[in-house]
């Protein structure tokens, strides 16, 4: 790669009232937004005690009525004046930090609350039947005591089925089993005319089913879920190795050697991959095997259960790897799956810099964290422009064997640490999906790839860029357009939960629009839902705007002639 190494070099900034917001921002949350969270906590686990006692058939007759009142609420719009379909959910609950100023524009809510239950356990068919709102916290502490797991378990509590599906979610053992959707099996989906149906990969249905992940539920409403189950063990044996280098090159080399070699033989395959970037010179590399109560207990001085609300952060913790070098510990399974909850990865650091001490840790780490719904609710919107100008959120989906160039790249344009490697198989389809191998990969041969999927990377940068950090300017849009731009040029990917600078051509350009396209127009998408890139897109969308584009798409199927 031929960009430099060394950070850009800017000129110092002026502080502004907004700096000063921010700074004090930790009275609010710890005497406002903690309590709050803690209280909501605990709402939403008595919720979950009082679901978890009906009968399964109890669930599914209630999941059905639901259903008759969203197509009751269908039947109801008119769609000339009424506007397009939009779930009720209020914008400041989604996890994610993308814009959605588009519930600002006149819309017709269809009230999607109630769909917040596990339906069913098959353990013989070993799926699990969830709706859209179940979140891992919820599902895992169901499912996790019976030696049972989701394949891909994506880290934060509060991520919900439809959320990791119609956006996307990956995690530490996504090499195995590639992105969230891979691991679904049926949608249950209600489309604009109040019909429900079931796709699956090899129905009828199979362009929706393919259709439906990073389509940001404009497509139908999502109201179930069908996903496949897998046995695990109660714990998890964790390496951390320790990696040190003059180059992030070097950091990278030690990434992929961390788990590329055992891809020749598949029963060496580790179950985990994981690796941390503290800085430009160092790195931890963790892998993860499950492991029985029985083996972690005859090695009982290792057992460290990091889910204690006084236990050191996750990533401080593993960055001990760097002093004692490396180490191995076994985690129970549940804990290592929501390692990064209490601290959001180290985004806490920046909203409350002393959590992450002993005291704070032992007098009020129980409260941790903060829900983010309310960290959103809470903030004006002078902060929030400042976090979308002053502060990095981004995940970044590369090809494996251009990791290292996208983290020079980052290091130079961004210069943000800690920074998140976790690598995932991105799976050649039989339909051609918006998140799509390079084409010919299979025949490059390259380190890792199969013939059926590339090897990918997520690079996870959330943090306050080194500029800002040292008080110099810091143009946050500018930065995330380059980013976008290097991700086109390279075949890789932006997460659509973060702020997007992309225009139409240029989100089309990203991601690939043909099979989503047609399954708008055969679905009835087109004037009903909103597209894709407009519910995508930064900034306040006027009802003018988003009705004129979708005019554009009505008039172009009007045209088209009819099967």
């Amino acid at each position: 790669m031929s960009v430099p190494v060394t950070p850009l070099v800017r000129p110092k900034r002026t502080k502004v009232w907004v700096d000063y917001l921010v700074q004090f921002r930790w009275i609010l949350i710890i005497f406002l937004v903690l309590p709050l969270s803690l209280t909501l906590y605990l709402l939403d686990y008595h919720r979950e005690v009082k679901s978890n006692r009906k009968s399964y058939k109890q669930r599914q007759t209630e999941h059905e009525e639901n259903i008759l009142k969203v197509i009751k609420r269908l039947k109801k719009r008119n769609p000339s004046k009424d506007g397009l379909i939009c779930t009720a959910r209020s914008p400041w609950v989604t996890v994610g930090m993308r814009n959605v100023d588009y519930k600002r524009a006149h819309r017709f809510e269809v009230d999607l609350s109630a769909f917040c239950n596990i339906l069913e356990i098959d353990k013989k068919r070993m799926i699990v039947k969830c709706e859209p709102l179940v979140n891992m916290g919820q599902l895992t502490r169901l499912i996790v005591p019976m030696n049972l797991s989701l394949p891909i378990v994506p880290e934060l509590d509060d991520l919900t089925i439809g959320g990791l599906i119609n956006g996307s979610g990956l995690e530490g053992s996504s090499h195995i089993y590639g992105l969230f959707a891979d691991t679904v099996m049926a949608y249950e989906i209600i489309l604009a005319d109040g019909r429900v149906v079931r796709a699956t990969k090899d129905n009828e249905y199979s362009d929706l089913f393919y259709a439906i992940p990073w389509s940001q539920g404009t497509l139908g409403l999502l109201t179930c879920a069908e996903i496949k189950l897998v046995p695990i063990k109660e714990y998890i044996k964790l390496t951390y190795k320790p990696v040190k280098g003059d180059t992030l090159n070097d950091l990278t080399n030690g990434y992929i050697d961390s788990f590329a070699p055992e891809f020749d033989d598949d029963k060496k395959v580790v179950d985990f991959v994981e690796t941390l970037i503290y800085n430009p010179h160092e790195a931890v590399c963790m892998t993860g095997n499950f492991a029985s109560r029985c083996e972690a207990e005859s090695n009982r001085t290792k057992i460290n259960r990091i889910g204690w609300w006084f236990k050191p952060w996750f990533y401080q913790h593993a960055r001990m790897a760097l002093e004692k070098g490396e180490f191995v510990e076994y985690v129970p399974t549940r804990e290592y799956y929501h390692r990064h909850t209490r601290s959001y990865f180290w985004e806490v650091k920046l909203l409350l810099p002393f959590a992450d001490q002993w005291w704070f840790r032992f007098v009020l780490g129980w409260m941790m964290p903060p829900k983010i719904s309310l960290l959103k609710a809470t903030q004006v919107e002078a902060i929030r422009n400042y976090h979308h100008d002053m502060h990095v959120l981004q995940d970044l989906l590369v090809p494996l064997y251009k990791v290292s160039d996208a983290l020079e790249w980052a290091h130079y344009e961004m210069e943000v640490y800690p920074i998140w490697l976790c690598p995932h198989r991105l799976y050649k389809h039989p339909y051609k999906t918006m998140v799509y191998p390079e084409a010919g990969f299979e025949q490059e041969h390259r380190r890792s790839d199969t013939a059926h999927a590339q090897m990918y990377t997520d690079i996870g940068l959330y943090y306050a860029p080194g500029a800002v950090l040292r008080g110099e300017a810091f143009d946050g849009s500018v930065s995330v357009s380059r980013m976008e731009q290097w991700l086109i040029e390279n075949h890789g990917f932006e997460t659509q939960y973060a702020v997007s600078e992309l225009s139409e051509k240029d989100f089309w350009r990203m991601f690939d629009g043909e099979l989503y396209e047609k399954c708008r127009r055969k679905y009835g998408g087109v004037g009903n839902f909103m597209s894709v890139y407009y519910k995508s897109k930064k900034g306040r969308k006027t009802e003018k705007e988003v009705q004129e584009a979708e005019s554009v798409q009505v008039e172009s199927l009007n045209d088209q002639p009819t099967n």
